[in-house]
């Protein structure tokens, strides 16, 4: 998938709704990205690593079930 606009040197952004974070790299499902954008509540993580996102207390997502 291609990395939205405003996140493209990020591999990483985190929805603060449900603190799931998304590796956009590894996305196969658009809408969710989409979706999160157009609500706005998005983050990206300083340095871009899974970690930093952990640190903070996001999960990864996992697929559909995961959130």
């Amino acid at each position: 998938m291609k990395r939205p606009i405003k996140f493209e040197h990020f591999q990483f952004v985190g929805d603060k709704r449900n603190l799931t974070a998304y590796d956009v790299d590894a996305m196969t499902d658009e809408s969710i990205i989409n979706e999160l954008m157009e609500a706005g509540t998005y983050l990206c993580f300083g340095p871009d690593t899974a970690t930093e996102a952990r640190n903070r207390g996001y999960r990864l997502y996992d697929g559909p079930g995961s959130v």
